[in-house]
């Protein structure tokens, strides 16, 4: 049945590849950018989707973005993908580089999924998929922002799972660990992630994907509140 999806940082790496993947299982894919809509729309002209900007950490303008939206019907899978870092040890952390983190990550969840909630239990089917982080569940030095709102994450996806499980929807979160990308490759040696991850290799991903899109299947109606790790082995 083709449902519609809205992908928050869909054109980023992981994101591309779970929009690429919805538009598979025949979803309508509304991929969201924030800075870069050029590549979002190049995503989803190649997937047949629609690409839209807002800026998440404007709540109320991420407000008026989604309810336009909402004219052409319901959403009923989020996938939240956006995020950013800026990687410091807290002693030198300014107020800004843990408040930004936190706004595109955490506060972003909110301001995504609070237009699409209501909407979205009136048709009694629901998916939510977060996408967190290994460094969420065990912490990484230079990352105490970028931690605590992947985290942050995992408790609000825990309570939205409780208060919307009667109606039919479900609420998970992934936690990628060492995900292949330019950034990963420039900034991590083959031989570094092979000493770090059991696997003994980074993942795709395509294969953070393939669990987004099982969770946001018709599947998974009976999983809901967890979160899963896709780090091959680490943590």
């Amino acid at each position: 049945m083709t449902r519609r999806a809205l992908v928050t940082g869909g054109s980023s790496p992981i994101g591309a590849a779970i929009c690429r993947r919805l538009a598979a299982e025949g979803h309508e894919v509304l991929v969201h950018a924030h800075g870069n809509l050029a590549r979002a729309e190049a995503l989803a002209a190649e997937i047949g989707g629609t690409a839209f900007a807002c800026d998440l950490t404007d709540i109320p303008a991420t407000a008026t973005a989604i309810e336009a939206l909402l004219a052409g019907g319901p959403v009923q899978i989020l996938v939240h993908n956006a995020g950013t870092h800026e990687d410091v040890p807290l002693a030198g952390m300014s107020e800004a580089q843990w408040r930004g983190v936190v706004d595109v990550t955490l506060n972003g969840f909110y301001a995504a999924l609070r237009p699409l909630i209501l909407p979205m239990i009136g048709t009694r089917w629901g998916r939510i998929v977060a996408i967190s982080s290994i460094s969420g569940l065990l912490g990484n030095r230079g990352q105490a922002n970028y931690a605590a709102a992947k985290a942050g994450l995992i408790g609000a996806v825990k309570t939205v799972s409780l208060e919307y499980a009667s109606r039919g929807v479900t609420a998970n979160v992934v936690a990628p660990g060492i995900i292949e990308s330019p950034a990963v490759a420039a900034a991590m040696p083959r031989e570094k992630i092979a000493e770090l991850v059991p696997a003994r290799r980074a993942g795709k991903p395509e294969e953070v994907a393939e669990l987004v899109a099982f969770l946001a299947s018709e599947r998974a109606a009976y999983i809901s509140g967890q979160t899963i790790a896709v780090s091959g082995g680490l943590g």
